[in-house]
């Protein structure tokens, strides 16, 4: 099923050789980040700005490729219902702050409506926990992501 999505991605934003890899890094990183503001009773407009920023600063993206990411990463998340294929990219490609910085992306989407649901908790541990992110540096990243205003 990976190879098919990254094939499809690579059509959607041509790849390079040595860029192939990043692009499914890229559509492993936009699932968890839609997942999350899907785990809540609704998308708010917030949560929608707020993946397109952090995909966009993060891989260096145009608009018109965070669009086509963000709209591959929706159907992705669709058509799936096991973060693991996800997850153990993230767990090979990147090294433990790198992995650490996605949860910390994680957060800011769920913070971006200024209320973590439960589903939006029970989600971000799980994920968590399959990126074998420390409690420490879990509560961390939470940490550093919430907004001043609610701290």
């Amino acid at each position: 099923m990976l190879n098919k999505l990254t094939d499809f991605l690579a059509t959607l934003i041509p790849p390079t050789a040595e860029s192939r890899p990043e692009h499914t890094l890229q559509l492993a990183t936009a699932v968890l980040l839609i997942e999350v503001m899907r785990s809540d009773d609704e998308s708010t407009d917030e949560e929608q700005a707020t993946v397109l920023n952090i995909l966009k600063q993060r891989f260096h993206l145009a608009d018109t490729e965070v669009a086509k990411l963000t709209e591959l990463g929706h159907q992705t998340v669709k058509d799936t219902n096991d973060f693991h294929q996800f997850t153990s990219l993230i767990n090979k490609e990147l090294s433990p702050p790198e992995k650490v910085r996605i949860i910390e992306y994680m957060w800011q989407v769920a913070y971006a409506d200024r209320q973590i649901s439960a589903h939006e908790n029970h989600l971000m541990r799980r994920i968590a926990d399959l990126l074998h992110i420390s409690h420490g540096d879990y509560v961390a990243a939470k940490m550093r992501a919430k907004p001043t205003d609610l701290q």
